[in-house]
């Protein structure tokens, strides 16, 4: 039997295990764990050899991890982010597909040269390191309250070659940062918006830090407190991008129109075609109300 179909094999039986373990994506973890385990990148595994006694007793190790529910992004010990790959482990969140849409909305920004990005709760600094690589002339800031997360945000702007900034801060203190105000050109936000009666994944339940999901009964606890923030930070025309729950898509409308300082409110969908986040633009002083 040849090593190449012998790989074969292994991937096929890890995907009966995590079929049974209801993984929902069991050959895609099953070739992403192959390759982890070989040293090499998954479109490349029907090019390598792989076989033995070695191999097999490391893969069939991570796959019992993945049938336990542990998180890919854990065992692997990196989640991919628009053209990132960031290193993630227990205590950070582990950045989604859907924040992606955030990335790209922002992406088609252009903030002046020397200006200001804020990113709130920005976690493993998913976007803030991003938007930092994009543009190198723009000062980017990423906001979080705790240090775990702050260190694996801190590597990962290394690894990108960025010189992103991360700050300790509450971003629910509306004392937070008081010399951002009216310095701003764009914040984004990746806040906790999960109601707290949501039932979660396991992988999730079990491994995300909990203070970075759940958003109160609402999920609307924090986004209250970012809006503010923003209302005081951004320059007339700045802009802001907030991601919610799918469920929360009008309340996240409702409480930037409440608060009398933006235009251009938006509801916006993630790639999935699901409600995802709200656009905002900074009213000047001559046209707030």
């Amino acid at each position: 039997m040849s090593q190449q179909h012998s790989l074969r094999q292994a991937i096929d039986r890890a995907v009966a295990v995590l079929t049974a373990a209801g993984i929902d994506s069991p050959r895609t973890d099953a070739e992403f764990l192959a390759a982890h385990v070989a040293g090499t990148d998954r479109g490349r595994l029907s090019l390598i050899d792989v076989a033995g006694g070695d191999f097999n007793h490391r893969f069939d190790a991570v796959i019992d991890q993945r049938s336990r529910r542990m998180p890919l992004q854990h065992i692997i010990g990196t989640a991919a982010f628009g053209s990132l790959n960031l290193r993630v482990g227990p205590g950070v969140f582990i950045p989604r597909p859907e924040t992606e849409a955030i990335l790209e909305w922002a992406q088609r920004q252009r903030p002046p040269r020397d200006s200001v990005v804020v990113d709130l709760c920005t976690g493993s600094g998913a976007l803030a390191v991003a938007l930092s690589q994009q543009w190198p002339d723009v000062r980017v800031i990423g906001v979080d309250d705790d240090p775990v997360a702050l260190r694996y945000a801190r590597e990962n702007a290394e690894c990108a070659g960025t010189a992103t900034e991360f700050i300790l801060g509450d971003v629910t203190d509306p004392a937070l940062l008081p010399d951002l105000a009216g310095a701003v050109s764009l914040v984004v936000a990746n806040p906790p918006y999960i109601p707290s009666a949501a039932v979660l994944q396991p992988e999730v339940a079990r491994h995300d830090p909990h203070h970075a999901l759940f958003g109160g009964v609402d999920g609307m606890e924090v986004i209250g407190p970012i809006v503010a923030l923003a209302g005081r930070w951004l320059e007339p025309g700045g802009l802001i991008a907030v991601e919610h729950d799918d469920t929360t898509s009008s309340e996240t409308v409702k409480l930037f129109c409440a608060a009398g300082l933006f235009g251009a409110v938006t509801a916006r969908e993630d790639l999935a075609g699901r409600p995802r986040f709200v656009t905002a633009t900074r009213l000047g002083h001559e046209e707030v109300k």
